[in-house]
């Protein structure tokens, strides 16, 4: 595997950790994996509003 990647903690109420292992299931992948999903669409839905986020404009 040729990208690092961080460890990110995410704290959320048992149901919803619940219905997030349904939905991964359903679609054969991890918990994590579908949370990573989750977070590009979120975020290409976002730049295709505001435009594209460039890495050395982050603080």
């Amino acid at each position: 595997m040729d990208r690092k990647y961080q460890r990110f903690t995410l704290r959320t109420s048992e149901e919803l950790l619940t219905k997030m292992q349904y939905i991964s299931s359903y679609y054969g992948r991890t918990k994590n994996k579908e949370i990573e999903q989750l977070l590009k669409k979120h975020i290409k839905e976002f730049e295709n509003i505001y435009g594209e986020i460039k890495p050395n404009k982050i603080s």
